[in-house]
């Protein structure tokens, strides 16, 4: 016999217990009133229970809902192992027993939809090992200083500082006629004009009216 198809103890023990549990909750079930097709679907609901809650607790050991709904399932297959083992008389089956054979059903499906859907635990964000940085290639600059015998780069020659500009020249009659506005301005008004009112009168350039204003001493 090959060894894949040689007899595991643990296997045979499991077989016959469950054979065992398979029949005392139907025995229990049927002597609760559920009669037929529905004493067998009782220990089927039990055992899908339980196996559900072992998976969620293979997956998340301290998922307390599972080991809840671990206990509740394994409570009520040795509770019928119990019950039928001659402690309980299966001809008068108390009133309260009946009632939770009945309301298993439901219980086992809220159970079993709670399991499933349960989030599970997220593992932690993966480390990703940070890249080296590529150190810059030594330019022409740096290999002439760090090398004397290399001839120096030539010095480019400075930039000419730019041309001061020429100083505006103000005809004396242009300066003369310009007094003779700023006085009558001041003379009606009391105050001095401004410049840019100067400027505006006479209709000269920028620049011309910046040397009158500077002449004049107008603000």
């Amino acid at each position: 016999m090959s060894r894949s198809m040689r007899p595991d103890a643990v296997l045979v023990q499991a077989v016959i217990a469950g054979a065992l549990s398979f029949a005392h909750l139907h025995d229990l079930a049927e002597a609760a009133g559920q009669s037929g097709w529905k004493a067998w679907a009782y220990p089927i609901s039990v055992d899908l229970l339980l196996v559900a809650a072992w998976r969620r607790l293979r997956t998340v050991r301290r998922d307390r809902s599972a080991w809840t709904w671990f206990v509740i399932a394994l409570f009520a297959s040795l509770g019928a192992n119990i019950a039928t083992a001659g402690l309980l008389d299966l001809k008068h089956v108390p009133d309260w027993l009946c009632i939770l054979v009945a309301g298993w059903p439901a219980l086992a499906f809220l159970g079993g939809t709670l399991l499933v859907h349960a989030p599970t635990e997220s593992a932690p964000p993966a480390v990703v090992p940070a890249q080296p940085v590529d150190e810059p290639a030594a330019t022409e600059v740096d290999v002439r200083r760090e090398d004397p015998a290399l001839p120096a780069a030539p010095e480019l020659p400075a930039s000419p500082a730019p041309a001061p500009a020429p100083a505006v020249t103000v005809p004396a009659a242009l300066l003369d006629h310009a007094r003779k506005i700023a006085d009558s301005h001041q003379t009606a008004t009391g105050s001095p004009m401004p410049a840019d009112a100067l400027a505006a009168r006479l209709g000269l350039p920028g620049p011309m009216s910046a040397a009158i204003t500077a002449e004049l001493q107008l603000i």
